[in-house]
């Protein structure tokens, strides 16, 4: 089993500008008609605030589907990925700035990320637990879409496990992280008691920040593309994405969303920290084991790219700039890094400047 892709970043940006910016622009435009029309105004309200202020989720998640080996299969993985991704960040704004303090509401709405991994799969009543219900049939059809797309991947049965796995994680994250502020930090703890002994390199707040990305998901939906993949190359991938790559992935989202959620009063993982200093080093160090583990991965430098890319994609966003010491982290990242990061920092520049949305 290897990648679709063997390139370096120049021919993957190509391939990104070609063939995986305009087919997730495409699926966002139809999304966002779809939100337009729904009928409740704050469900209407958070659902385009998603798509606004974090399509670039949307953009950087689909660059999996640049290693797709075939036409039809980069067209199914971008739908798919786009799907997902905007049932996440739809559902992460209803949580952050939601009615509601309730979990079970939260464990709800996340009832349709685990359905959206189930080819076939039911679909149900996500708005249960709140007040807020009518969506116009927007949620049910982003988890019918993801359900169509894992249907059509050929290696997906072999995958199935270790994705649901992952879902599970995260729905669990979003369900601790949101309660009352007075209960958040308790729970986060207890629960990391039941992980800490497999992962003794990490601290609580970066297991629970590896647990909140959905790249180990692409990177199996991308392997489940490949209908020879089996369940140990599942499992690896899992191993090398969990916790390395998605834990860096998290904490340069967190690292750069400092101010707004201090703002808005959200729960932020980087904070944790003691100052930048130290903030520098862990993310360093998650950059290093992330390269260090993708060399063990079929199409290796497929993934390494995607770490690199990672790197350029967060810390060239322009919330960098207006945060004194989140500027100073970058800098450090960025002196540490490889050539091919500064490149993808540059692009990264370029697509949000040309993005139609």
């Amino acid at each position: 089993m290897t990648s679709g892709f063997a390139g370096g970043p120049v021919r993957l940006m190509i391939r990104v500008y070609r063939d995986v910016l305009p087919g997730v622009h495409r699926e966002l435009s139809g999304w966002r008609r779809m939100a337009e029309a729904i009928p409740d105004p704050e469900l209407r309200r958070q659902a385009l605030a998603s798509m606004t202020a974090k399509r670039f989720h949307c953009e950087g998640g689909a660059v999996y589907a640049a290693a797709a080996p075939t036409p039809d299969a980069r067209r199914g993985l971008i739908r798919l990925i786009v799907a997902l991704q905007t049932i996440s960040d739809y559902l992460d704004n209803l949580c952050d700035r939601s009615t509601s303090l309730d979990p079970a509401d939260f464990r709800q709405l996340h009832q349709a990320m685990l359905d959206a991994v189930v080819p076939g799969g039911s679909v149900g009543d996500y708005y249960a637990c709140r007040r807020e219900r009518e969506d116009g049939g927007y949620l049910p059809a982003l988890v019918r879409a993801c359900q169509e797309e894992v249907a059509h991947l050929p290696g997906y049965g072999a995958v199935a496990d270790e994705v649901r796995r992952l879902v599970a994680l995260y729905a669990d994250l979003q369900v601790h992280k949101h309660v009352a502020w007075s209960e958040r930090e308790a729970r986060l703890l207890a629960w990391w008691e039941d992980y800490r002994s497999a992962h003794p390199e990490l601290r609580w707040n970066e297991f629970a920040a590896a647990t909140g990305s959905t790249l180990g998901m692409f990177a199996l939906f991308l392997a489940a593309t490949d209908p020879r993949v089996d369940g140990e190359a599942a499992r690896r991938i899992v191993r090398t994405y969990f916790p390395w790559v998605c834990a860096l992935h998290i904490l340069l989202d967190y690292l750069i969303d400092q101010e707004e959620d201090r703002r808005g009063g959200d729960l932020n993982f980087v904070a944790y920290y003691r100052d930048a200093e130290e903030a520098a080093e862990r993310l360093a160090f998650f950059a290093r084991r992330a390269r260090e583990a993708v060399r063990e991965l079929p199409g290796s430098r497929f993934h390494r790219l995607i770490v690199d890319g990672l790197l350029g994609l967060y810390l060239s966003d322009g919330k960098v700039r207006r945060q004194r010491a989140v500027r100073a982290v970058s800098r450090r990242l960025l002196t540490a890094s490889p050539l091919s990061t500064r490149f993808f920092y540059v692009n990264s520049v370029l697509i949000r400047a040309l993005s139609p949305l």
